[in-house]
């Protein structure tokens, strides 16, 4: 494992940027956050802000000389800092863009600028778009469905471009529905599984958009942590400059994912396991389904994830009926 560098983690106090700093301080390494608590939050850091080797910076990608301060003494980058959320892009495609598409290349001439050894950073299962094949594999993407996904995919566009043009390493991670530890389940663009996690927990029923149908491969957190730590430590000059799906491999859909949580969340309240869903409409810009093909990232970064849905679904049932 990567020790003793120097990393900055953009989005540092989000869901997957504060599990990326704890896993990289476990490790030894000297870690840089920056964040604009926009989404963040800094009870996800509160544990590191004492460490000696965690600085935080109050900031935002938007902003160039944020940036450029954030990278001074960075050997690698994680990028992680965006605006998701499909919904939200629809209602709001400006500040998306503002945030997702000129904060990225922000970031991405800082670094250059800075010279860092490597940048790579958060893409998205998104950009598969209204591509109908399944598993989806890296090289075979459809037209994008929302704004989210026009800018995840202009992200991946100009990683390509500057490692061509200008000699940068950069990987791209494309996520697909991560979970777990940390992920925020208020808000009016809750990811699905916290939301559903504490309307049964309130003894509400979730409500699921569609007929429960649609499918997704829902990716535990510590399975998308090796990946970064995969993505930072290669030495195969193959595995550089691609993208790689991020995921276990399995397909889950939401009539599914609501029995596994009843199921386990009942080990703690047998009420739960009574709870029945509800259904409204489907949302604007989603696609049915989405099953990654990891094989790739097996190839090319050694990649094997410890964490099938169900185990992961076990881990987060414990850690927010412990933490919520």
């Amino acid at each position: 494992m990567i020790s003793n560098k120097t990393i900055l983690v953009t989005g540092g106090a989000g869901f997957i940027g504060s599990n990326l700093v704890e896993a990289l301080l476990a490790s030894g390494n000297r870690v840089i956050g920056l964040d604009n608590f926009s989404t963040g939050k800094r009870e996800n850091i509160r544990p590191y802000l004492d460490n000696p080797r965690f600085i935080l910076i109050e900031g935002d990608i938007r902003n160039m000389d944020d940036c450029r301060k954030a990278v001074e003494e960075a050997d690698y980058v994680l990028h992680q800092a965006a605006l998701g959320s499909v919904p939200r892009s629809v209602k709001d495609p400006v500040t998306t863009n503002e945030v997702n598409v000129s904060g990225f290349l922000n970031m991405l001439m800082s670094a250059r600028d800075a010279k860092v050894k490597r940048f790579i950073y958060a893409a998205s299962s998104s950009t598969y778009g209204d591509s109908e094949s399944l598993p989806k594999a890296e090289g075979v993407i459809g037209k994008p469905l929302s704004p989210y996904a026009v800018t995840k995919y202009v992200n991946e566009l100009y990683a390509d471009v500057f490692s061509k043009t200008y000699g940068m390493e950069c990987i791209g991670l494309r996520y697909f529905n991560v979970f777990g530890r940390r992920q925020d389940p208020e808000g009016a663009y809750a990811a699905v599984i916290p939301r559903f996690m504490t309307q049964l927990m309130r003894h509400q029923p979730p409500v699921i958009n569609g007929d429960g149908e649609y499918s997704r491969d829902f990716t535990y957190i510590d399975n998308v942590v090796r990946m970064n730590l995969l993505a930072l430590e290669t030495e195969n000059p193959n595995a550089l400059n691609q993208v790689y799906n991020t995921a276990y491999g399995e397909q889950t859909t939401l009539n599914q994912l609501v029995a596994y949580l009843r199921e386990y969340l009942g080990g703690f309240d047998p009420e739960i396991r009574h709870i029945e869903p509800v259904y409204g409409p489907n949302r604007a810009g989603d696609i049915p389904h989405s099953l990654a093909n990891i094989d790739k990232a097996k190839r090319l970064l050694g990649y094997n994830p410890q964490y099938n849905v169900r185990d992961g679904l076990k881990e987060a049932v414990k850690w927010y009926w412990e933490n919520l």
